[in-house]
């Protein structure tokens, strides 16, 4: 600290009363206790916001690459680096604290791509630059406040259908817009899935530091938070952004019925009470997710079975397999979090696999967040946007690149490409390592397709529990459900107590739960059912005026990353149209609709670029796919290439009609 810097805060420090400079000598304590924990280079980055000295992007700082999933707290520089970085930081925190404001708060695009190549170690796609800035508050159109930004007419009204992540995200953006709206949320409190998900070890499979808004920061207690951390954050976000008095609980909704007369949307609902209602809604937005409809297995028998048979979305409040035979249906996500969690409690656990799944090794699995670094997550300016940059570029888009098959791979049959055929490599030796002496169980779970050809799950312990005396792994199908005993095709009977369904959600049926009529009284189930779901980057429909889907078709990140962050840019892709639509409307009805060609050309790029891809390999089966095998799910491109397709908010690729009757004005084409 320089000689100017410290008789500053001297002289501040003096005329402050005895009881905050007590406040602050405790507060630079924690902060000098906090840095032996933090990530040496999320600090970097943190320093060159604050001082805006180039030498922290010099090469003497340039940290190492990350290897698989781990932070790189050290980023790989010599110690002597690393306590010159500490001791920096300190001294540029002591003084923004001491109110120096910051010397470069708003980097240059080309700048935040360099200050992450520094942090991770690789090379950054110049096209991460814009998309960096709007995480990191610099991009006006992310920002929350919009008050005055929307020219609408006073009764003006949005129907969102859903209270999970997708819900709360658009409400917390119409009311900083200042719009009207309201959502109809079927459960008695918000949360969507981390609601109905209650069973033992459901959690996170990507980092809760990205699986979280940017504008509502979270002060975890573990690195990937379990399901009551989670619904509690959310829970959190909704009271601290005052929407709740929005929300209207337990209350279905039965249908969405566009009235060409009006250009408004009736919406159907029903409560609880089986009181039937019609709103009429100007907008509506669909938050009803993908993970909310259970998907159950069609085994002759099941409803029948005589002990205790559900699903892990409906597990019952309370509800302990202490000391009863359970039997678990399926090994996918929710398994893989399930049986590890129980399987030492029951009297005898057997798993009937239905398909084998990679795992990778999940490190920081319960681990909690050290005190010192919630310090800094929460304190310190800089310090999560940056950590949170560096866990989307390892979570999201690392290994895109190798999920593209190579025509010319000689070897399809175990890999799509050689470094697809190094992860297999990898994948293979941890998993001999984690069955110890079990080593005749590697061909019962080792997979017989590539590596991420379904969505990788994180290792909760699976392979080790599979190991255990009272655990027993089925590979046989099943056939059917007899009593109490479920019946394999080799005639095996296992008798149970209890009966558990992990075979996730009807995933690929979006927007199954209601009915949804467009123009001409088109049903978009029978458009649907025809062409598989699709829609212009996978929000908005053509026949469907004034109706946007988050989370809707090839949205879903199959190569990993943040759906929390997916569905945020969906929603300023939603209010940057009806910005632009209302200005033009000048407080005048309006229909907006995507363009068929527009639609049509997109949705034929989406199906040309997942048959480069590790989900098109041949004999892959996935949820992924629909019943006539297209692809509806995932989306094929990175993150980046979606960022910049949403940010544009091109109004040219609509039909807008605007008037006051039916005869709406076409304005735009």
């Amino acid at each position: 600290m320089s000689t100017a810097s410290v008789k500053y805060c001297l002289f501040w420090m003096h005329d402050m009363p005895t009881t905050q400079v007590q406040q602050d000598d405790d507060w630079s304590r924690m902060l000098e206790q906090a840095l032996p924990q933090a990530n040496v280079p999320t600090l970097l980055m943190v320093l060159y916001h604050l001082t805006g000295d180039r030498k922290w992007l010099s090469e003497r700082y340039q940290c190492s690459r990350i290897m698989g999933l781990d932070d790189n707290d050290s980023g790989g520089l010599p110690e002597d680096v690393q306590n010159e970085i500490r001791s920096e930081f300190f001294a540029a925190v002591m003084q923004w604290k001491n109110g120096v404001a910051p010397a470069l708060p708003g980097p240059q695009e080309k700048e935040l791509v360099l200050m992450l190549e520094r942090s991770v170690g690789e090379t950054i796609p110049d096209s991460y630059g814009p998309m960096i800035s709007s995480w990191l508050g610099l991009d006006p159109e992310f920002r929350l406040d919009q008050r005055g930004e929307f020219a609408m007419r006073p009764d003006f009204k949005v129907v969102i259908i859903g209270a999970g992540v997708a819900g709360i995200c658009a409400a917390i953006r119409l009311k900083a817009a200042g719009i009207s709206y309201v959502v109809i949320e079927k459960n008695s409190d918000a949360g969507g899935t981390w609601y109905e998900n209650k069973y033992p070890g459901a959690g996170v499979d990507t980092p809760n530091h990205i699986y979280s808004f940017s504008f509502a920061k979270g002060d975890w207690t573990k690195y990937f938070a379990l399901r009551d951390e989670i619904q509690d954050y959310f829970l959190k976000v909704v009271d601290d952004f005052d929407i709740r008095s929005n929300i209207r609980f337990n209350t279905r909704c039965d249908s969405l019925v566009f009235d060409e007369s009006s250009s408004r949307w009736k919406v159907e609902i029903t409560a609880d009470s089986g009181r039937h209602e019609m709103l009429e809604a100007d907008v509506v937005i669909s938050a009803v997710g993908i993970l909310n409809v259970p998907k159950y297995p069609n085994i002759p028998g099941l409803d029948s079975f005589t002990g205790d048979c559900f699903h892990t979305a409906r597990w019952p409040d309370g509800y302990s397999v202490e000391g009863k035979r359970v039997g678990v249906i399926g090994n996918g996500a929710s398994a893989m979090q399930i049986v590890p969690a129980v399987a030492d409690s029951t009297k005898h656990l057997t798993v009937f696999q239905r398909s084998k799944q990679w795992a990778a090794p999940f490190e920081r699995f319960h681990k909690d967040v050290p005190s010192g670094v919630r310090f800094l997550l929460r304190e310190i300016p800089f310090y999560q946007e940056w950590y949170r940059q560096r866990l989307a570029w390892v979570f999201n888009d690392r290994i895109h690149s190798s999920l593209q098959i190579d025509p010319e791979w000689p070897h399809p049959e175990r890999a799509i490409n050689r470094r697809n055929d190094k992860h297999r490599e990898f994948f293979e030796r941890y998993i001999k390592e984690e069955l110890g002496p079990r080593q005749d169980l590697l061909s019962e779970v080792l997979p017989d397709y590539p590596p991420f050809g379904k969505r990788m799950l994180l290792d909760n312990g699976w392979y080790r529990t599979l190991i255990k005396p009272n655990v027993s792994l089925v590979n046989t199908h099943i056939d059917h459900v007899d009593g109490n005993a479920v019946v394999t095709k080799d005639g095996k009977r296992h008798e149970l107590d209890t009966l558990i369904i992990a075979t996730g959600f009807n995933a690929v049926n979006f927007l199954s739960s209601l009915e949804v009529v467009g123009r001409n009284a088109e049903r978009l189930a029978d458009r649907w059912a025809k062409t598989g779901a699709e829609a212009y980057l996978g929000v908005t429909i053509p026949g469907f005026p004034n109706l946007f889907v988050l989370a809707g078709p090839n949205t879903a990140l199959g190569h990993g990353g943040s759906v929390v962050a997916n569905l945020e840019i969906q929603v300023r892709y939603v209010m940057g149209l009806l910005k632009q639509v209302m200005r033009n409307a000048e407080g005048q009805r309006f229909e907006i609709e995507v363009r068929r060609d527009i639609h049509d050309d997109y949705n034929e790029r989406v199906q040309s670029a997942h048959q480069k891809m590790i989900w098109s390999h041949r004999g892959m089966s996935n949820w992924y796919r629909n019943d006539q095998g297209k692809i509806v799910a995932p989306t094929p491109f990175r993150n980046d290439d979606y960022w910049h397709m949403l940010r544009a908010t091109r109004l040219e690729d609509f039909i807008v009609r605007i008037g006051a009757d039916a005869a709406l004005e076409e304005s735009i084409s």
